[in-house]
């Protein structure tokens, strides 16, 4: 879900900032200076080159970043790597899981330094010891999710664990926690912490923005962070540590997507899974906007071939597919979405409309209810489903405050939505974004966290 329009320049700022350049880590680190570590602070703006160090062992910052709690060094490879220690390995390297409806394969990048074996952990309980980097836990139930925890160790100790998780096969209903899952960007709009936001309203689920191409067809965060070993997935074991769950947001209006870059369904689903192994995904959500995915029959019958192999090769995922629209409903690019995915028989569970932006006036809600309606009935005629079949399948995804049209959505007017798509029994309710959801942030009046407190109660 992306507003229509380009990446606004303090969102390329930031993400530049994100990015060291060699002249930042000599700035930071003159030739010729004597590092001296202090210890790592929750709180501290760190520059590129800084040493900390942190239970033991010394630390340089890669990127220049302002530390959060759990971004601790160990478990942040992207912003800080070990220049020293006391002789135990190495962090393992990105970890990725499947699963079977009785079984959870994990399988990890090597330790560095000397490595006698890995252990794997669920909570204190230790589930495995393997000398490579492969391990299997078998005797699971079906439809459970798990956390693990992978770690080297040698004769001085044990590295910093690397979290992984997945869900075994044999769901059968989606869980409800995720009809209400407002977008969370990392990459622009000073995020929020998300138990904070949690805490604060009671969401327990995310949408989190934005999965790109990281080249060819290899999926990362906004074109640059790994799945793993980042910030995103740190943020994603913050929020289910806390009770909650995501589901990222593959695509946006821009950016280089994996749409045109993976060159057949067979490739983009591959694409896809990659990132459902790298969490243990429950859903997904494909964003397919502008012209070179939305406008693209292509790249349309593309996306639709490869969710459909996701379906079958991962029984019970909740598969979502988000789309701008007209005040009226789905333009004639949404409704031959809507209809090669009925021809396809891409089994898409989904259908999620983004009402603003369409130059829709000052009544918002009317506009989102017109619009909806217009998608109900693309979905009736391409399915042949009824009314409450096809609100089944429907879903919302607004704009908190004012559109950049200008189009105003006031708490109150999101409210009327909400009660409106309950009562239809829409099985989506979202908005972009968390990040603006703050007093002075979303170009209303509001308090801080009242759109997400909304939705919680979808």
């Amino acid at each position: 879900m992306r507003p229509f329009v380009a990446l606004p320049a303090s969102v390329i700022l930031v993400l530049a900032v994100l990015a060291p350049t060699s002249a930042d880590a000599s700035a930071a680190r003159p030739a010729g200076a004597v590092v001296t570590a202090a210890a790592w602070q929750a709180g501290t703006a760190y520059t590129a080159g800084t040493r900390v160090t942190h239970n033991g062992v010394d630390y340089e910052c890669l990127q220049s970043h302002t530390a959060q709690p759990g971004w601790e060094p160990p478990s942040t490879a992207a912003l800080w790597k070990p220049v020293s220690g006391n002789g135990a390995p190495g962090q393992p390297g990105a970890a990725t899981a499947t699963a079977t409806a009785s079984s959870i394969t994990l399988s990890w990048q090597p330790s560095s330094g000397t490595v006698t074996g890995y252990r794997v952990y669920e909570g204190t309980a230790q589930k495995a010891q393997v000398t490579g980097t492969q391990a299997t836990i078998s005797g699971l139930g079906t439809c459970q999710r798990h956390v693990y925890v992978i770690k080297a160790y040698n004769g001085s100790g044990e590295s910093a664990g690397r979290d992984v998780a997945a869900t075994t096969t044999g769901c059968t209903t989606p869980n409800p926690g995720m009809k209400a899952a407002p977008y969370l960007y990392l990459g622009w709009g000073n995020p929020p912490s998300p138990a904070t936001v949690m805490n604060a309203t009671g969401i327990k689920w995310f949408t989190m923005a934005f999965i790109l191409s990281g080249g060819g067809c290899t999926p990362s965060w906004d074109s640059q962070r790994p799945l793993q070993g980042g910030v995103d997935a740190q943020t994603i074991a913050q929020i289910r540590a806390a009770g909650g769950d995501v589901m990222p947001s593959i695509g946006g209006w821009s950016g280089n997507k994996l749409g045109p870059n993976c060159a057949t369904p067979q490739a983009l689903a591959a694409a896809y899974q990659q990132v459902i192994d790298a969490y243990g995904l429950k859903a997904i959500d494909i964003d397919i906007e502008n012209t070179d995915e939305f406008e693209n029959a292509a790249v349309q019958d593309r996306i639709l071939n490869a969710l459909k192999i996701v379906k079958q090769n991962n029984p019970g995922i909740t598969t979502i597919l988000t789309f701008p629209t007209l005040s009226s409903g789905p333009n004639s690019w949404g409704t031959r979405l809507i209809n090669r995915s009925a021809e396809l028989q891409a089994n898409v569970d989904v259908f999620t409309i983004m009402p603003f932006n369409f130059g829709g006036g000052s009544n918002m809600y009317q506009a989102t209810v017109n619009s909806s309606e217009g998608l109900k009935n693309a979905l009736k005629s391409a399915f042949s489903w009824s009314d409450a079949t096809a609100y089944s399948h429907m879903g919302i995804s607004g704009m908190n405050g004012l559109s950049d049209q200008g189009e105003p959505t006031s708490p109150a007017t999101w409210t009327q939505i909400r009660d409106w798509a309950k009562g239809k029994g829409l099985a989506r309710f979202t908005f972009w974004s968390v990040n603006r959801d703050r007093a002075g942030g979303s170009g209303v009046p509001q308090r801080d966290w009242e759109f997400t407190s909304i939705t919680a109660g979808f």
